[in-house]
């Protein structure tokens, strides 16, 4: 697996990206919501794979969320869950769950097999 790191600088030309980070942001804040509602509701934890079959389905409906491919998804409701179960493993030493972030704080997300591609032009 070959992991790269840029520092981007404020361009025009870097609002899609940005658009994709915000985008993955909203879906990390729904995904936590879901479970805080569904732990007051049920009194359990929610697990990963119904999480993602919901978040599939959603996608269907919101077109924006499309932008980000599914694997990118899948692996936001992974990193949740490893959160998740490292509270549970270690809350009596201070752990907290994961919560909300803010959009603007929400610095990156994984592309893992979707075929994404930096299209890099030389003027």
């Amino acid at each position: 697996m070959k992991t790269l790191k840029f520092k981007l600088y404020q361009h025009k030309r870097n609002r899609y990206l940005k658009q994709d980070i915000n985008i993955a942001a909203n879906i990390y804040n729904h995904c936590i919501a879901l479970h805080k509602r569904y732990y007051r509701m049920w009194k359990k934890h929610l697990n990963c794979a119904k999480l993602q079959s919901h978040i599939a389905k959603l996608r269907k409906r919101k077109s924006h969320w499309q932008r980000i491919g599914s694997q990118a998804v899948q692996d936001i409701c992974q990193r949740i869950e490893k959160a998740y179960q490292l509270f549970f493993k270690h809350h009596k030493k201070g752990v907290k769950p994961p919560g909300f972030k803010k959009a603007k704080k929400y610095k990156s997300f994984t592309l893992k097999q979707a075929g994404y591609k930096f299209l890099l032009t030389r003027q």
